[in-house]
């Protein structure tokens, strides 16, 4: 592609994985198919910005905020990303990615040159030069962009200590933190309950990472479980690549719980843990139009 910022190259394949996946997904679901359809390889995935993000999927959350931009994607579901009956019906044999975002990118200029660029609409929208590299820039909700940073700045044992009143919170039992033991990796262990008669034991890691958090983890924390649980919880303020996803679930292994950095500010923000919940009011300009 050559013009634009480097996420326009997403904005077809996020609109085909969502068409296949039935019309919505979950973000983490859809990011993760338009990097299989896509076939970005790992070395790609472990990239990450001055941030800690991850690259390829900050530019597949811009292609999907574009699209919310041009309609073709329904704003109003929070972690959901669902088409609209635009994104639906569109032949994407006509759709250019650049003259899709180029007119939306030049409204985003004038309604920052209308608020004279306060300090508002300065956090609300990241301003791209049509060949710029937009992968310095991040692309998250602003509860995500306060806290996510807060997690990735407790020490080692800070995060394993929060990560065990986490679990508490959810309802487990006898959660300990066993300290750094270097028993292959495993932080803690907790009882989860389902009724009065059934309960299983599970071992839990906590990896306060910035990166991606590869196969090689994911297989060393499983072999520390044997024997021990039959269940695995593996906490990360970071990613985790395709195929540590997969080795997550292998078929004939015992399973592991993968909770990352979307997930974990996800956690937190239901159980209103550490955050404070605010609400903005958004003006209807339709309502107005009789009274004009």
């Amino acid at each position: 592609m050559s013009k634009g910022p480097q996420f326009i190259k997403y904005i077809i394949p996020v609109i085909q994985v969502l068409r296949d996946m039935g019309g919505s997904a979950s973000s983490s679901e859809a990011t993760d198919a338009v990097i299989e359809l896509m076939q970005v390889p790992e070395d790609a995935l472990e990239l990450t910005n001055k941030n800690g993000q991850s690259k390829v999927r900050n530019q597949i959350a811009w292609a999907r905020q574009y699209l919310v931009f041009g309609g073709y994607i329904d704003a109003s579901a929070r972690g959901v990303w669902s088409l609209t009956e635009k994104g639906l019906q569109e032949n994407l044999n006509d759709l250019e990615p650049y003259n899709l975002y180029k007119p939306i990118q030049e409204s985003l200029k004038e309604e920052l040159q209308a608020k004279k660029q306060s300090r508002e609409s300065r956090e609300s929208l990241v301003e791209l030069n049509d060949d710029s590299d937009d992968s310095e820039d991040e692309l998250l909700d602003p509860q995500e962009s306060q806290l996510l940073p807060v997690l990735k700045s407790l020490s080692p044992e800070g995060f394993e200590r929060l990560c065990q009143r986490l679990l508490r919170e959810y309802g487990f039992q006898n959660v300990k933190v066993l300290g750094r033991t270097g028993d292959g990796g495993i932080d803690g262990e907790g009882i989860l309950e389902i009724n009065p008669l059934i309960s299983f034991k599970v071992i839990f890691q906590c990896k306060r990472h910035q990166g991606s958090v590869g196969t090689g983890m994911i297989r060393d924390f499983r072999g520390a479980m044997i024997g021990r649980a039959d269940k695995g919880i593996f906490l990360t303020t970071g990613t985790f690549t395709m195929d540590a996803k997969r080795e997550a679930v292998r078929d004939g292994a015992n399973p592991i719980e993968l909770v990352d950095g979307e997930k974990l500010v996800y956690m937190f923000e239901r159980l209103e843990l550490g955050v404070k919940p605010r609400i903005v009011y958004e003006v209807d300009s339709d309502f107005f139009k009789e009274y004009r």
